[in-house]
């Protein structure tokens, strides 16, 4: 089943939905396959993960960035042009940093935690433009 590709479509319909929880990345140098990851993505450095902050903690694993998690409901196609850009371009004007994953179905943005709401209001916005 494909995805939305109209960028006011995508924008229209989106319903950012908050993802109750802190999370963090963390990084090691090989694969760390008991860890309850939200995601993973490999680099030539090692292998970042977005978990929980309380695993995390629990596994004794540095990070220094806590976000929120925000994923977007709409079902956007892989090869839509201009979410990424309009939602980050939208943030960035309230002095918002987003790192944004993408997955099969749907978008997915970490966003500082203390700025949850702002991020949240932001968004909001841009589905009644």
């Amino acid at each position: 089943m494909s995805g939305v590709t109209d960028l006011d479509e995508l924008l229209r319909s989106m319903r950012p939905v908050f993802v109750p929880g802190a999370f963090v990345f963390v990084g090691a140098e090989a694969d760390l396959p008991d860890l309850a990851a939200h995601a993973m993505v490999r680099e030539a450095e090692g292998v970042s993960y977005v978990v929980e902050r309380s695993v995390a903690d629990a596994h004794s694993l540095p990070y220094d960035f806590v976000a929120a998690w925000i994923t977007l409901q709409v079902h956007s196609d892989l090869a839509a042009v201009g979410l990424t850009a309009a939602v980050s371009a939208a943030l960035t004007e309230v002095g918002i940093s987003a790192n944004v994953i993408a997955g099969r179905f749907h978008d997915h943005l970490l966003v500082p935690r203390d700025r949850v709401g702002d991020a949240m209001a932001v968004l909001e916005g841009l589905t009644h433009r």
